[in-house]
Parts: C-alpha cells; sequence; structure tokens
C-alpha cells in the first residue's frame, strides 16, 4: 500500500541474514571437513523462526501481561478498531490492554485471521480519542501487512546468529582435532562481528516496517496528522515511564510496539525503531502534500 521500495529493502536485509548464518556454517565446515553445519545452522535458523512465527502472539502478550478486554470494558478502543477493519475489508482482531503506565501499543499475530492488538493503560490514558485511532490503523497496518512474520524471522536469525557467535570462540580454542584448520582469525572476528551486524540487519529491516505502517495507517485513518500527535505525546510518555530494559522478554517483544519501549537515548541509537522526529515530519510532509 506504500509507495516506497520498502518491500524489496526488507527481502534484501533478510537475505542478508540468512547469508551470514549460512556463512557461520561454511567456515566451520571448510575448518573441520563436515559440510553438516551449513545444514544444521540453516535447519535452526528455520525451526527457530517457525516457532517464534507461530507463537509470536501468545509471547508478546505473555511479556506485557495482557489481557483480555470486552467491548463493555472499552467501547471506544472496539468502536475505532471495528470501523478501521471494516474499512480494510480485513477481520477484526482480539484486542487487549496491558497494565502498565507506559504508553505504547502493539500488534501481533501470524495472519489478519490470528491477530491481537495490544494497548498499554499508558495510552488510553494519555491519548485523545483523534490519536488513539492513528495508533491503531498503525498497529492494524502491521497486521494487514504481514509485518509480524518480517519481523518474527528477523528477530529469530538475529537470535540464532548472536547464540551461535557466542560458541565461536570455545569452539576455536579447544584441541580438538576437527578443528585444527579453522582459522582461529576468522572465528574471532565471527564471534564479536556477527551479533553487530545482525542486530543492526535486524534494525533496518524493523524501522523500514515502521515507516510503512506509519504510512499505510495515515492512509487508512485518512488523519496523518493525528499519528503525529500521538507519536510525539508518545515520545514524552516514555521518556517518564520506560518500561525495564533488563527485562529480556520485554526486550524480545518491543520491537513490535509503536514506540522505542525503554526511551533512553543512548538506546534509540540502536533502536529497532526509527527516531521519533523524523516519523513525525513524514507523517506532517504527508498531511501537506496530499491535502488531509
Amino acid at each position: 500500500m506504500h509507495g516506497h521500495n520498502n518491500g524489496l529493502k526488507t527481502a534484501l536485509l533478510l537475505g542478508g541474514m540468512f547469508a551470514l548464518l549460512l556463512a557461520i556454517g561454511s567456515l566451520l565446515s571448510a575448518g573441520t571437513g563436515r559440510s553438516m553445519f551449513i545444514w544444521v545452522f540453516a535447519l535452526i535458523g528455520l525451526g527457530t523462526t517457525a516457532y517464534g512465527y507461530w507463537n509470536s502472539d501468545k509471547l508478546a502478550l505473555r511479556s506485557m501481561h495482557a489481557y483480555p478486554v470486552s467491548e463493555a470494558e472499552n467501547p471506544m478502543m472496539y468502536r475505532i478498531v471495528r470501523e478501521l477493519s471494516m474499512n480494510a475489508q480485513q477481520p477484526m482482531p482480539r484486542l487487549y490492554i496491558s497494565p502498565t503506565s507506559s504508553p505504547n501499543a502493539f500488534a501481533t499475530g501470524r495472519n489478519p485471521q490470528n491477530s491481537a492488538v495490544c494497548c498499554t493503560e499508558g495510552i488510553l490514558q494519555l491519548l485523545n480519542e483523534r490519536e488513539l485511532r492513528g495508533v491503531l490503523g498503525h498497529e492494524l497496518m502491521h497486521v494487514y501487512n504481514r509485518d509480524i512474520l518480517t519481523s518474527s524471522v528477523a528477530a529469530a536469525i538475529a537470535g540464532v546468529i548472536t547464540s551461535i557467535a557466542q560458541f565461536l570462540m570455545f569452539f576455536g580454542g579447544g584441541g580438538n582435532n576437527d578443528n585444527r584448520n579453522v582459522n582461529p582469525i576468522a572465528l574471532i572476528a565471527l564471534s564479536l562481528l556477527a551479533p553487530f551486524a545482525a542486530s543492526v540487519i535486524q534494525m533496518a529491516v524493523s524501522r523500514t516496517r515502521e515507516y510503512d505502517a506509519d504510512e499505510d495507517g495515515a492512509k487508512l485513518t485518512n488523519d496523518p496528522l493525528a499519528l503525529a500527535s500521538a507519536l510525539r505525546k508518545l515520545e514524552s510518555g516514555i521518556s517518564q515511564a520506560p518500561l525495564a530494559s533488563n527485562d529480556q522478554k520485554l526486550v524480545n517483544s518491543s520491537h513490535l510496539m509503536i514506540a522505542n519501549p525503554f526511551g533512553s537515548r543512548l538506546k534509540q541509537m540502536f533502536s529497532t525503531h526509527p527516531p521519533m522526529d523524523q516519523r513525525i515530519a513524514r507523517l506532517e510532509a504527508m498531511a501537506g502534500g496530499r491535502g488531509y
């Protein structure tokens, strides 16, 4: 639905992650004379990706301690999501609320028929109805664009690469005859650079999808300035009530959220989210250029 070449960019970035994973296996295969490493790491990547994709909704909702909400409990949230789902001619997702004061929202699920949208109590208190509509439009477009699959693949492969890299030094340092031909410098380089490269690629994939969801969500709601206003409030609200960055479950789910939930400027430099000022500027330019 967007006018950028982000689909091709995402495919190239994911291809780069798979190539990095296979490069690790290839290095070990060359050193040991056993090609099994390439296939083992490829299968690990596929298995981890499938598990993360299939269980993405459960894992994310559990990490935020989210509970299902009924229409009687939050009629405004239901009214907005029902309207936007009907406009998009898509099934309505399940709705959840997370009991945290940090303002944020995320969508998850493997497809539109099995999806969920979650708002924190903080965002429901912070935003007015128009701004909340902008946020929910953004989240619904993540579902309709199949971004949960993309982000699950990127996160899973990045996790596998990081885990494998942590063992590379031990593999190279042993006295086993099987690893005598492994280049120790290459092992050290991969163990240090592979996790960093995987994180950078994952960050690029996520930022690309966020820009898309901003644009497509603004088209769905026909109100880019509402989302721009919401993002401005979220940046301020999260800085006052960030989530705990030492909780690994929250870290693993943070890429799904509409805004970086940790607030720290240093963390934002390596965030899976684009800079908030750039997102706001794009939305404002979109509103000015198309006469919203």
